[in-house]
């Protein structure tokens, strides 16, 4: 009986490490702009492109739907979050708020190792670069995405509320989306090279602790992006 219940562990176990995999990769797609907003999402075909079995790809699927990155439609499937210029001003309007909120606060109850880990992120973030090349093609880097994450959830990691943390994560991942998308659509290099400057600026105000200063320097970080994205995301739609 001991070794039934062990064996029964351990499948579950199998079967929540292939959701866990599965999620992270069709979530990753998604965000990369590489699954087109509105596309259906066949279980079928989407069972053979990640090789894995229905039931962990429907738990995936079910995850990323609470996440506003798949839609469930009834008795019609699933299917990636459709996108507006609405959605996107709403979003990143959204998104301004909290982060200048939890930047504030993040900066309130700023120390030493604080300081040290935004330098850290911040070094790491100007030594990455933006695309790579792979198979002769221009890509997006995987690395310089998660050191972007890293140092924009840097400035904030002192916030003390790790419900505000999450909110602003997950607001992230969906701005990342629309950049992502807009990037495919019309490529904009005077942009991409111009938030290097931001981001230096930005971590310039925090680490001499002038709070209106790197609010308002985010912020307009912000509104750059969104007004650089504004009409290629109209086009789409």
């Amino acid at each position: 009986m001991v070794l039934i219940d062990m064996a029964q562990a351990s499948l579950r176990k199998i079967g929540q490490n292939l959701s866990e995999l599965v999620y992270d990769q069709i979530r990753r797609d998604i965000i990369y702009g590489l699954w087109l907003p509105a596309k259906k999402l066949n279980i079928e075909k989407l069972s053979e492109h990640y090789e894995v079995g229905i039931v962990p790809l429907r738990e995936a699927l079910n995850r990323l739907s609470s996440e506003s990155l798949v839609e469930r439609k009834s008795n019609r499937g699933f299917y990636v979050a459709s996108i507006s210029v609405i959605e996107m001003e709403e979003l990143v309007q959204t998104r301004i708020w909290l982060e200048t909120l939890a930047l504030r606060k993040s900066l309130n109850n700023r120390n030493q190792n604080w300081e040290e880990d935004l330098l850290l992120a911040g070094h790491r973030l100007t030594r990455t670069q933006r695309y790579v090349v792979k198979d002769d093609k221009k890509v997006f880097s995987d690395d310089w995405e998660i050191r972007h994450k890293q140092f924009h959830c840097a400035l904030i990691s002192m916030c003390g509320s790790k419900w505000l943390l999450e909110f602003c994560s997950n607001l992230m991942d969906q701005s990342v989306r629309y950049r992502n998308i807009s990037m495919n659509l019309a490529p904009s290099q005077d942009r991409r090279e111009g938030a290097n400057d931001e981001h230096q600026e930005i971590l310039d105000a925090a680490l001499a602790n002038d709070v209106d200063a790197a609010c308002s320097l985010l912020t307009v970080h912000y509104e750059k992006t969104l007004a650089g994205l504004r009409d290629t995301i109209r086009d789409e739609m």
